[in-house]
């Protein structure tokens, strides 16, 4: 299973989670398993108003790239675990505490599985091959160290 496999809203989904950081992305794939839906999105937000706020890119994506629209919601006020069903797939918002309890992934561990990665927070930079997000200056521990002003004096 790919990204690119998924079906339209199960991407427009993930897409949508990872704008608002949503962590542990991860698909299921339960269509030889179930016959009440296809697929699970499953995620992690970190505070009541980033669970919410997930959700809500979610439905808003949705409805505008497809004119799609959630059929049943619960949990939406719940800090701890928020589901959208869209019928073919079935999107579920976690906190840290409740993905760990109710833990989905083992109780549906012999679906095909695809997990995203995270995104990082902030700048983009590319570490591996030494390029600074910031031209011109470099990373130091010595500029981090002088509160930012690249341990020049006199600036």
């Amino acid at each position: 299973m790919t990204f690119e496999s998924l079906p339209q809203g199960v991407r427009v989904a993930v897409q949508a989670a990872q704008e608002k950081k949503a962590a542990g992305i991860t698909v299921l794939d339960l269509s030889g398993a179930s016959t009440f839906t296809d697929y699970f999105v499953i995620c992690t937000g970190f505070s009541t108003p980033q669970v919410q706020a997930i959700c809500t890119e979610i439905e808003e994506q949705l409805y505008k790239q497809m004119e799609r629209s959630v059929r049943h919601r619960e949990g939406y006020r719940s800090a701890d675990w928020a589901l959208l069903d869209f019928g073919g797939f079935i999107v579920h918002v976690f906190s840290e505490q409740a993905r760990r309890y109710y833990d989905l992934e083992r109780l549906w561990r012999s679906a095909p599985k695809l997990e995203m990665p995270d995104t990082a927070e902030g700048f983009s930079t590319t570490q591996e091959s030494g390029i600074s997000a910031f031209p011109g200056e470099p990373y130091s521990e010595e500029r981090l160290s002088s509160g930012g002003r690249g341990g020049r004096s006199g600036t």
